[in-house]
């Protein structure tokens, strides 16, 4: 028996017909960006870019992680906490940034309190033109709107959409989105994932875990 191929996590372009699409984790090269394999991002001007074009104001040490195989439309926008002004004087102006004898009060603007990593979870879908702000946490299996602004945390297995986001509804019980998180289809092994790829995509969560692979002997 012919087992069934997997696709391949390593190539920048799994679609050659589609330049426009992009696998994250061989494209990007920041040490404060994560990505997961076979996650993607769709932009028909420039994907490559990603890094510079869609993950904004990343001056560090805060991290953007993103999990695996999630899907990210046209013009996702990740605002880092570099973007943060001083907001406790008359001004919130960065006017050491500009140079001159300003310069000298760069203290002024360093050490900005922030939010902390910006994290993905794994099988989200960000939709197209939705931005994410510093710190959020984005559960896993969740949806974000089209053109959504995503200010808070955003729970497993959520539908979310708006300016700001709120909550449009959840996608399972409480009790079904506990099963999903203890089976993890996204940590399967891969040869097993891609003989499974149909259950994955359209079974029932009952399927999911008929066909899930047994737990490693300790």
């Amino acid at each position: 028996m012919t087992l069934p191929v997997p696709a391949d996590p390593t190539v920048v372009h799994p679609m050659p017909e589609q330049p426009r699409v992009v696998l994250l984790k061989p494209l990007v090269t920041s040490p404060l960006i994560e990505a997961g394999e076979f996650s993607y991002y769709d932009d028909p001007d420039d994907p490559n870019t990603f890094e510079t074009r869609n993950v904004l104001y990343h001056y560090g040490p805060e991290r953007l992680v993103i999990g695996k195989f999630c899907a990210l439309g046209e013009g996702v926008r990740f605002i880092m906490n570099g973007a943060n002004h001083r907001m406790d004087g008359p001004s919130t102006f960065p006017f050491p940034i500009m140079g001159g004898s300003w310069a000298e009060h760069f203290d002024l603007i360093t050490g900005l309190p922030g939010r902390g990593d910006t994290v993905v979870g794994n099988d989200v879908w960000l939709g197209y033109r939705s931005m994410v702000m510093p710190g959020v946490r984005i559960g896993h299996g969740a949806i974000v709107a089209s053109g959504s602004v995503v200010v808070d945390d955003v729970p497993d297995y959520a539908i979310v959409g708006g300016n700001p986001a709120r909550l449009i509804r959840r996608r399972y019980s409480d009790a079904d989105i506990d099963r999903l998180l203890a089976l993890a289809w996204w940590d399967w092994p891969l040869q097993h994932l891609t003989e499974h790829i149909r259950t994955i995509m359209s079974g029932s969560i009952d399927d999911l875990e008929n066909v899930a692979p047994a737990p490693p002997h300790r």
